[in-house]
């Protein structure tokens, strides 16, 4: 009988710069639904942010109910598929993003007719305020960017160990990035600098809790990525700016 010699899992160490790497990525039968799920939730935060819920004595935007799953997401790409790939999909997200707040600037801004009485209803919805929009796109990217090059930084530091370290330190850093630039560009000399930080430390609580309670599931779904995908990244001579779109030079 004939043994198979394929390995369970292909360690890649960078694939920008391995043969291996380019030869296994048409193989890949989960990254392109992992595109689809990161963007679609960054898309649909975005757009049920308009409305408050209210959560003891803290008032939150409902997108905060579906976006720290983005960061879940963003840790799945990074672990299992390396920095390179979850770089461009961090940018398709952002390209998404500009697309839909682009898209209902002009959709609202185009004239009704006379039988439609929901104008001030819908501009009030998905109407985006340029402010918030800047503000919001860019804790995204500087979020987004930290999380995966410090979860990639740290699976090369620990030789692949402790990957529940990995998930949360990125989180907690990431998460700290996103959400008090968003802050502090949204309502910085408009709300009171304790509002601020009131709010502040309020939404980073909730969405390092959620991603917390997460972790045993996220532990679980990379896992099993890795063993379908027969794939294990490590980010080794890997170029971290974010400022390149191929995975290989």
């Amino acid at each position: 009988m004939k043994k198979n010699s394929t390995p369970p899992f292909q360690r890649v160490a960078n694939p920008e710069t391995s043969q291996l790497a380019s030869d296994t990525r048409a193989q890949f039968q989960y990254l392109d639904i992992f595109t689809g799920l990161f963007v679609a939730t960054l898309i649909i935060s975005n757009t049920t942010s308009a409305k408050p819920w209210q959560l003891g004595p803290f008032v939150l935007p409902s997108g905060s109910v579906l976006f720290p799953l983005s960061y879940l997401f963003g840790d799945v790409l990074t672990e299992v598929y390396g920095f390179a790939r979850a770089r461009r999909v961090i940018w398709i997200g952002f390209a998404s993003n500009v697309l839909m707040v682009c898209t209902y600037w002009i959709v609202i801004a185009l004239p009704p007719p006379a039988f439609w009485p929901n104008q001030s209803a819908y501009a009030v919805t998905l109407g985006q305020v340029p402010r918030i929009v800047l503000a919001s796109f860019s804790g995204y990217l500087a979020g987004e960017f930290t999380n995966s090059i410090v979860l990639a930084k740290m699976k090369v530091f620990t030789g692949g160990r402790h990957l529940w370290a990995r998930v949360l330190g990125s989180t907690v850093t990431g998460q700290a990035v996103d959400t008090f630039l968003f802050v502090t560009l949204a309502f910085g000399n408009v709300w009171p600098p304790k509002s601020i930080w009131l709010v502040g430390v309020s939404l980073y609580s909730f969405k390092v809790l959620y991603e917390a309670a997460a972790t045993p599931f996220t532990y679980a779904l990379i896992r099993h990525l890795k063993r379908v995908e027969g794939f294990d990244h490590f980010d080794v001579h890997t170029e971290f700016s974010p400022f390149r779109w191929e995975v290989r030079p």
